[in-house]
This record gives C-alpha cells, structure tokens and sequence, in this order.
C-alpha cells in the first residue's frame, strides 16, 4: 500500500516496514501557491532511530513550542515503543513543567485540527536541585522530586574548568592540591569537606583561600553536590519525560557540569545495555541488563555545546553527536543563535527544524548543515513561508528532502510564550 505520510527522520526503507509506527503526529505540510497556501500531507517524527536534532529560529518563533509537541508524541507512543525509551530535558528557562496541564486556551484552535487539550501528568516529572526546592514549590511550579549529584564523580580539572580558573594559577593549583588529597583519604565526601581541607591548608595564599571557600560555600549551599548523590535512574526512566529545572540555578558554568554528568552517564549506560542487547540475542537468552534509549534536550542549546570556548559539557555532547546513534542516545538542541553552536554538532544534525531566521550568520551555519540537496537559498524558503505561528521549514537529511511545514497546536500548556503586559 503505498504511503502518502511524511515521517520526517525515517528512511525510505523504514517507511515501507514500519509505516507511521514509531512516529508522533507534528504538523502538516504547507503547499505554497501563487497567491495563498494551503495545508496538506501530515508529518510525522521518526522515534525508532537514534537522532541529532536542531530546533532554531529568532526569540517567540516557536522553538520550544515546537520541541513540546515533538515530547507530546513521545507521551502518546505505543507501549513497546515508549517503554523502550526515555526523555530528559535541561531545562535552564524553567518552561516544560507546564506539560503537566491540558491546553484550555488554545481549545478551538485544537479543534481545528480534530485534536483536543491534553495534560501529560501522567508522564512528565520536574526533578530541581535539593537546595532549591522550597524556592520552586514557594514559586508554585509543581515539583515532583529533587536531586544532587556525589561530589566526588567530578576531578579538580572538572573544578578548573566549570570555574573558569588559568590552569596554571595559583588558585587552580591549590583547588587540585586539596581535591586529589581529599579523594585519597575519602571515598565519598562533600563540599564542605572540600571547604574545610581549604581552610586547613596552610600552604595557601590568604586571598586565594577566601575566593575558595566563599565560591565553594555558595556552590554547596544549592546542596547540588553532597556526599551520595541520585544514580542516573533517577533521572532516566522508561516511558516517561523528565524535566531538570535549573532555571533557579544562578551560575551557568554548574548547569554545564549537570549537563556534563547527564551526557556521560547516558552514554556510558547506554553503551552497556546496548552490548547486552545484543549478547543477549546471541546467546538466545533475556536481556541481563536494560537502559532505555535516552533523549536528551537542551535548551539555551548554545550554553552547553558552545562554538567559541571549552565547557565542561561539550566533549560529552559532541560525543553522543558522533557516536551516539549506535548505543541509541538522542539529542535535540535548541537555541536561538545557531551560529554559536559547535561546528561538529551542526555537522552530525540529521534533522532540522527551522523557524524564521534573518541574522547572516545563522543562515550560513544552517547552510552548512544540508546544502547539497537544497534546490533554493534558505533566504527565499523563509520568505515564502507564510506568517502564521508555528510555520517552520524542516531540512531532513535522511530523506533529503526539505519541507515547508506547520506545526501543530501544542495539546499541553506552553510556559514559553513571550511575557506581555495584558
């Protein structure tokens, strides 16, 4: 039977097997006509196969609008696929705990679509950082765990770095000093063991002293970082959507090193349940050990993986960019500022979704990511899309194709919409 359906992301050959099983309902093409336009092929997103997402375009164009539906899909995938599976999102701007609450504002326009408002409580839990969370729940976000990382999974040049200390300074060498003394004496331990091997040291400079014990002192006063933290089971569990707020956490720098313990772990998980999926075939047997195939989601994309310095979290994200189709970890980036992303993560960007873009410098970073099938210049793409929200083009490189599409009204709350006066 032949399929008339786009599942962006699915292979000719995927198609024909599978058909739409395994994908999520995202938004219609849009056929663009002399004078008007009009809606008319369905698409899909493909959710069997590993992928490298970008979502971009300009600030209330719909990115974050758009990633929602995408993990609304997700929600409502069929059991043996999305009990295989898992979503975990950074999430420094503090939007997507409110895909807990069904769309009530947007119910006409749902109809249109034979779609009606939908919350997801069921499947989206908000984990924020122990330290903070009275400050969420005194904010009203709804909060459905906490959670802290062990100190000691972090080296002093993971410190260096996330502090943005010279290598060579007086400061970073006392802090490696201190820490590697710590980890001989100690398994496990906190900052507050770091702070008091600091204040014992007699060896430092004074001023380099109170710079580490008042940074220290701040840091572990958000209680990110305590003796025995959460195992990534805590974050990553089957057939659900884990939100990690940190839109309360005031130093970019230390989300990078969430984001760099989140990217590690997942991989490295992934790595070994993905051996044991296949031994276990083998060997005709039950699979021993399982860890779900992880989708992983940055927001403020530019933060993590960034093109013009050396964060804590690059080489773990660009890692799973390059190698993280096989084991099945997943990354959708999102960000505004294309053109500040890494170039290796553009590079291994199998899925684009595009909102307006007028700067030059983005335009030519997504130029570089699918441009030998691309028949026009994006410039006049944008151009003819018409200017309705949520009109978005979609560069897909598995089926070399590039698509003109409107996305569909979001069945959740969206808490990303631009702030207005009335």
């Amino acid at each position: 039977m032949e399929i008339f359906e786009t599942v962006v992301g699915r292979s000719k050959e995927d198609l024909k097997k599978y058909g739409i099983k395994g994908s999520g309902f995202i938004g219609r093409q849009i056929v663009i006509g002399e004078y008007d336009w009009q809606l008319t092929t369905k698409v899909y997103f493909d959710f069997i196969r590993a992928h490298v997402v970008l979502i971009c375009g300009k600030r209330g164009s719909g990115k974050s609008f758009s990633s929602g539906v995408i993990i609304e899909e997700f929600c409502q995938l069929e059991d043996e696929i999305k009990n295989k599976s898992a979503f975990v999102i950074i999430d420094p701007m503090g939007i997507y705990w409110s895909m807990k609450y069904p769309n009530l504002a947007m119910k006409q326009n749902l109809q249109q679509w034979n779609l009606e408002p939908k919350g997801f409580k069921e499947y989206v839990r908000v984990l924020v950082p122990k330290g903070l969370y009275e400050e969420y729940v005194s904010a009203g976000i709804p909060v459905d765990d906490s959670f802290s990382l062990a100190a000691n999974v972090f080296s002093a040049e993971d410190w260096i770095r996330t502090l943005e200390l010279e290598r060579t300074s007086k400061t970073a060498i006392a802090l490696e000093k201190n820490l590697n003394e710590l980890a001989k004496e100690k398994e496990f331990f906190d900052l507050n063991d770091l702070i008091e091997k600091i204040r014992n040291d007699n060896e430092i400079e004074e001023e380099v002293k109170k710079f580490l014990i008042s940074t220290f002192k701040t840091i572990e006063s958000w209680k990110i970082f305590e003796k025995f933290g959460n195992n990534i089971n805590h974050f990553v569990v089957p057939g659900k959507v884990t939100v990690v707020d940190l839109s309360r956490v005031k130093n970019i720098a230390v989300m990078n090193m969430i984001a760099a313990w989140l990217a590690n772990t997942i991989y490295f998980n992934r790595v070994l349940s993905r051996k044991e999926e296949e031994l276990a075939k083998i060997e005709g047997r039950e699979q021993k050990y399982f860890f779900p195939i992880t989708w992983l989601v940055f927001e403020e994309a530019q933060n993590f993986v960034p093109n013009d310095k050396q964060t804590i979290s690059l080489d773990p994200i660009l890692r799973i960019a390059k190698q993280g189709r096989e084991p099945g970890v997943n990354l959708i980036c999102i960000t505004q500022m294309p053109n500040k992303l890494h170039q290796d993560l553009l590079s291994q960007t199998d899925i684009v979704i595009s909102f307006r873009l007028t700067a030059r410098e983005d335009l030519k970073a997504l130029r570089a990511v699918m441009q030998t099938y691309m028949e026009e210049e994006l410039e006049i793409l944008f151009n003819k899309l018409p200017r309705v929200p949520g009109a978005a083009i979609i560069l897909d490189d598995n089926l070399e194709k590039v698509l003109s599409v409107l996305i569909r009204p979001r069945l959740s709350w969206h808490a990303g919409g631009t702030a207005q006066v009335i």
